[in-house]
């Protein structure tokens, strides 16, 4: 069994509620608090509030919130993920001195690797405020996306969960592109939809922390959208 803690908000919501259906040797439960920026994480990692859902899922599994510290202590974990707030993961400078702050803390109560979730950029039309600090261009946020957490966690010696890196190839197909008449990959703007974007975030955990491509996406009866996800999948290192 692969023991994953994530360390997030909505978007590692989205990436882990779908990976132990996908990945049955895997257990991941997320510490979610929604829009929750490096520095909120870290404050918290001082101050000890119980903030955050314990979710496995992507739904609540235990009645009370949890301090990040209580998380950690829920289980013996192999694996911690980490990752910026949506809006400021392309800009570098709202990393530190945050991210360092939370991988001390980590780092100093757990023996797990820990690595960075990339997130994905936002749907071409997204009404998220945090869309005109990249002009409103889906690209142009993945491209910063990419530059700001390649440059910090080569300071921070983090491997990446390349999930951003997957949704945008999967909207060069037309089929995943709503400016070419295809279905979008969000439901919102931002948050992934509940069967073809939280099944590609999924897959891309399963194939990083099991070097396996799951299952279900290895059949030869798949719709279209499962095998564009199967096929891009195959293509990623």
């Amino acid at each position: 069994m692969i023991r994953i803690l994530a360390v997030g908000n909505s978007f590692s919501q989205d990436a882990t509620a779908l990976l132990e259906l996908l990945s049955p040797q895997i257990k991941v439960r997320n510490l979610y608090i929604p829009g929750c920026p490096l520095s909120y994480h870290a404050e918290l990692a001082g101050t000890g509030e119980r903030a955050y859902q314990l979710q496995e899922g992507g739904e609540m599994c235990v009645p009370q919130l949890v301090s990040l510290e209580e998380g950690l202590q829920s289980g013996e974990w192999d694996h911690i993920t980490v990752q910026q707030v949506s809006g400021l993961s392309g800009v570098e400078e709202s990393y530190e001195p945050h991210l360092h702050e939370l991988l001390a803390f980590l780092r100093a109560r757990s023996d797990a690797a820990i690595s960075f979730h990339r997130t994905w950029a936002y749907e071409a039309g997204c009404t998220h405020p945090d869309f005109p600090r990249y002009g409103c261009d889906r690209s142009r946020m993945a491209d910063a996306v990419l530059q700001a957490s390649e440059h910090v966690c080569r300071q921070e010696g983090l491997p990446v969960i390349p999930t951003g890196d997957m949704i945008a190839r999967l909207r060069e197909h037309a089929f995943f592109d709503p400016l070419r008449g295809g279905l979008s990959l969000c439901r919102d703007g931002f948050h992934l939809s509940l069967n073809f974007g939280r099944c590609a975030a999924a897959a891309v955990w399963a194939k990083y922390f099991t070097g396996e491509i799951p299952p279900f996406l290895l059949r030869n009866d798949l719709s279209e959208g499962y095998r564009l996800i199967a096929e891009e999948l195959m293509r990623m290192p």
